[in-house]
């Protein structure tokens, strides 16, 4: 895929990732801790596991695209784990230069 459409593409998802455990935690607050209602887990539940596999998927294509090594890919699937840390690494792996395509390398004279 284009690094193009694979930056953005991994930075939506990250969010979107974030987001839905926002959501998440903010339901099981309500059903756990409120104890009033269990809508916010069954909504956010399912949104959030398709937006977990979604994000390991993109990771794993992000790996493929920029060409990161072994342990740059296992901090972006466990960055899917503990909650909002999936921004975190969206940030780092931007500002570390993880996020620009690779660049080709050079025909030398012979």
């Amino acid at each position: 895929m284009s690094p193009r459409i694979v930056r953005p593409l991994f930075r939506t998802v990250a969010i979107a990732e974030a987001l839905s455990w926002t959501g998440l935690l903010i339901g099981m607050y309500v059903k756990w801790i409120a104890e009033t209602s269990e809508v916010g887990v069954q909504i956010f539940g399912p949104i959030h596991g398709g937006l977990f596999m979604l994000y390991v998927l993109v990771t794993l294509i992000a790996w493929r695209t920029f060409r990161w090594s072994i342990p740059t890919l296992l901090w972006g699937l466990f960055a899917s784990i503990p909650p909002l840390a999936t921004i975190v690494f969206d940030v780092w792996a931007e500002r570390t230069g993880r996020l620009t395509a690779p660049t080709p390398p050079t025909m030398s004279a012979a």
